[in-house]
């Protein structure tokens, strides 16, 4: 009866470290709200919002992008007319990266 037991407590305490590990393991994840891909914007100005899971840094076409606690982010740029290629990199504490893009066109 007592290794049943200690066999339960033991699957149970590895389910629970593989539920907390998996964010860890998959690596860092980003969400975009705004823009969808291939979008047209009327008068140039474009926000760009998400959220970002599991990541240290977040970068908008190189540049710093700030992440709020709970991991969300938002920024408005005003872009110039023709196609433009927004790029979100995020890295996580293990040297991970991920990248996403979104395509713009302003008439």
């Amino acid at each position: 009866m007592t290794r049943i037991l200690v066999g339960i407590v033991l699957l149970l305490l590895l389910g629970y470290g593989g539920v907390k590990a998996f964010p860890l393991i998959r690596g860092p994840f980003i969400a975009l709200d705004s823009p969808t891909n291939y979008t047209t914007s009327e008068n140039g100005a474009v926000t760009i919002s998400g959220v970002a899971h599991n990541t240290e840094a977040l970068f908008l076409n190189g540049g710093p992008l700030l992440i709020d606690p709970s991991g969300r982010f938002f920024k408005t740029l005003t872009l110039p007319s023709g196609g433009a290629i927004l790029t979100l990199t995020a890295n996580d504490r293990f040297g991970r990266t991920i990248t996403e893009k979104r395509t713009v066109h302003v008439p």
